[in-house]
């Protein structure tokens, strides 16, 4: 994030509490009596607010202010604001046994300054206090004053100087988790003000799993931008659990690729959108594919698990979803599962791999329908029970997306309706 968009950030949630108390009053007058605030302060706020979005948010009556569309966006996400910021006080409030008073207006004061929460972000993220301080443009002691600030207002450490760098408490990781769903909730405020004005802007962050980031997804883009050249999108290509950790913070929007289930998944929605299955994949040539030699596949003879025993393989590591159900498949027929002599999640490793090898992997051909269709690759007439997986999107419970997210969903959802199986064939892959 840069200086710029550091200090709109830090101006956005200064004005945010003032924007709220006119919008549910009515009028700047009442809103003073109620925050006990000057009323010149409170318009300067609300006009700052304005300009930083470009639109006005009321219109402005002789006897009060009403909130025209633009307005209405914002104060639903200057709710959830708030939202969040509840949620912080109460979850460390009972991590520290704080006291109802003096210390929640802390944790307040806290999350509203811009500047600041940003500060403790980077600094989860970097370990580095003069790292982070630069981010948000400020000098090593300046970010070390503010550090101590906040710690002291709060009464107990956010960060523990380790050896490995500056390590988030308990207490940090709640507000810097909070905070970060803050920092998201400012980030569609722009995109939905943009969408009632009749085009669409924002920065959308999407999870890409190896299943959802060879077609679905580079498609789906390709297609919102068309239609929407002002979206900004990120893809994070991660392990799962790190994805997850992204989407429960807000700094992703959505993840696409093979669903999980299971109590990992408290707290998120998912949404199939088609079915996978595993194939067994060779390079064209392969000792296999010879009908000079024995075990090869003939067309239309359909070769077995154990014959392949012999074979050398790449699979994913252990713990990836591909792998399991490999091994399952295995374990079913009673065969110990394959050693591999190599394991990757790297999908160009593995292609380079199989095309300049006699090793087999397991993978959704998918992955790889390039190759297969260039003739490159070739999958083996293997039969694999129990390797269709639910392929799809995974959201954050509660989350409200951006119009610009709501717009790249769609695409998704049209890209996956476009597949094979949807056509009447009868194979995605």
């Amino acid at each position: 994030m840069s200086d710029t968009d550091a200090t709109r950030l830090e101006d956005s949630l200064r004005y945010i509490r003032d924007f709220l108390s006119v919008a549910e009053s009515g009028s700047i007058a009442r809103a003073s009596e109620v925050i006990f605030k000057a009323s010149s302060a409170i318009a300067r706020a609300v006009g700052e607010l304005e300009r930083h979005l470009g639109v006005s948010l009321f219109e402005r009556r002789p006897r009060g202010m009403l909130l025209n569309a633009y307005g209405e966006a914002v104060r639903n996400r200057a709710r959830r604001i708030t939202d969040e910021i509840t949620a912080a006080l109460d979850e460390v409030s009972r991590l520290a046994k704080l006291q109802p008073t003096v210390e929640r207006h802390a944790i307040t004061s806290l999350l509203f300054n811009g500047r600041g929460l940003l500060l403790l972000i980077h600094l989860s993220e970097l370990r580095n206090l003069s790292a982070a301080a630069a981010q948000v443009g400020l000098s090593q002691a300046g970010a070390s004053m503010a550090l101590s600030r906040m710690e002291g207002a709060l009464g107990q450490p956010l960060f523990q100087r380790m050896m490995q760098g500056m390590v988030v408490t308990d207490a940090g990781a709640l507000i810097v988790s909070r905070g970060k769903r803050i920092v998201a909730e400012l980030r569609h405020m722009r995109s939905d003000v943009t969408a009632i004005a009749g085009t669409l802007h924002g920065h959308v962050t999407i999870g890409a799993l190896p299943l959802g980031r060879t077609h679905i997804l580079p498609t789906a883009i390709a297609a919102t931008l068309r239609r929407h050249p002002n979206i900004r999108v990120t893809t994070v290509e991660s392990p799962y659990e790190a994805l997850v950790a992204g989407l429960r913070d807000g700094d992703i929007d959505v993840i696409v690729g093979a669903l999980r289930t299971g109590e990992r998944n408290t707290g998120l929605l998912t949404e199939s959108l088609f079915e996978d299955r595993l194939g067994i994949i060779a390079r064209a040539g392969h000792p296999l594919t010879d009908p000079s030699l024995p075990g090869h596949a003939l067309p239309g003879r359909r070769m077995s698990l154990p014959d392949l025993l012999p074979q050398r393989w790449i699979l994913p590591r252990p713990g990836a979803p591909g792998r399991r159900l490999i091994d399952q498949s295995f374990r079913e027929l009673g065969i110990a599962p394959p050693a591999p002599s190599v394991e990757t999640g790297d999908l160009a490793v593995l292609r380079s791999l199989l095309t300049n090898s006699d090793m087999l992997t397991a993978i959704s051909p998918h992955q790889l329908h390039h190759e297969i269709a260039s003739g490159d690759l070739v999958e083996l007439p293997v039969a694999l029970d129990r390797t269709v997986r639910q392929i799809g999107i995974t959201l954050r419970d509660g989350a409200m997306l951006s119009p610009a997210a709501l717009a790249i969903l769609d695409d998704i959802r049209a890209a996956s309706r476009r597949l094979p199986e949807h056509r009447g064939g009868a194979s995605a892959l």
